[in-house]
This record gives C-alpha cells, sequence and structure tokens, in this order.
C-alpha cells in the first residue's frame, strides 16, 4: 500500500458528488419537458416550491460539499505527514460507502430514519479519522 492509496477513495467521494450534481438538472429539464414547470418558475433558485425532485437532490449536493471538506482535509493531512495506513483506508472507504448510501437513500425512498442513521455512521467514522490523525500528530507519538 502506498501514501497516494488514500486519494481513491477521495477521488471516489468527488466524483459522487458530481453525479449528485448532475441529477438536478436532469431532474429540471425532464420536468420542464413534461410541462411540471416551466423553467422560469426557477429563475430564483427556488426548487422546493416547483419540483422536490430537484430540491432533493440540490439539498443532498449541498449535504455532500459540508462535513465531507472534513474528510478530504483529514486525508490530505494523513498523506503530507505519511500516516496513511491499512486502518486509516480502510475508515476512508468506509465513509465515503456510508455517504453514497446515504446519498442513494436521500434520492430514492427517503425515510428519515434510514437516511439519519447512515449520516451519524459516517460522521462517526469521519471522527475516528479525525482521532486518529491527532493522535498520530500529537508530540507524544
Amino acid at each position: 500500500m502506498t501514501q497516494a492509496a488514500i486519494f481513491q477513495p477521495m477521488m471516489t467521494l468527488v466524483a459522487w458528488t458530481f453525479v449528485v450534481l448532475l441529477l438536478i438538472p436532469v431532474y429540471v429539464f425532464r420536468a420542464a419537458r413534461q410541462k411540471k414547470i416551466a423553467l422560469d418558475d426557477l429563475k430564483l433558485g427556488v426548487l422546493s416550491n416547483a419540483l422536490p425532485s430537484a430540491s432533493i437532490a440540490n439539498r443532498n449536493y449541498m449535504n455532500l460539499l459540508e462535513l465531507p471538506i472534513l474528510f478530504y482535509v483529514a486525508c490530505l493531512t494523513l498523506h503530507a505527514t505519511n500516516h496513511v495506513d491499512s486502518a486509516a483506508l480502510h475508515l476512508a472507504w468506509t465513509y465515503v460507502a456510508l455517504r453514497v448510501v446515504h446519498s442513494a437513500v436521500h434520492l430514492s425512498y427517503n425515510k428519515v430514519l434510514h437516511r439519519g442513521i447512515l449520516f451519524g455512521a459516517s460522521n462517526f467514522v469521519l471522527a475516528f479519522i479525525w482521532i486518529r490523525l491527532f493522535l498520530a500528530l500529537s508530540p507524544a507519538a
């Protein structure tokens, strides 16, 4: 395993973020083509009143830009400090998997309890990544 292996889960989450981003115009243009909305309805960028599917995709996209920032910073720090080990890599992949499944639930049947459990689990994994990083970088280590 190389230190650069940490970039694979990072790139996977980046790619997933772009997939979710692309869903927004797909939903909007599909609804416009089916005459469910007029594109002018969206001139203020308000999707929730006009198109719930695009609104949910937009919210999920924003969610992928919030806490995952801490994931990216942790991964870059692990790489820069040569602290990528198999545990860090497994945790990173676990985080990405939880975020992708969270998105899948959010974008499909959207049961809040299931989403919340996945969101909480991903945040727990992220916190554990950071705890391991803090311990690895502490002066006593």
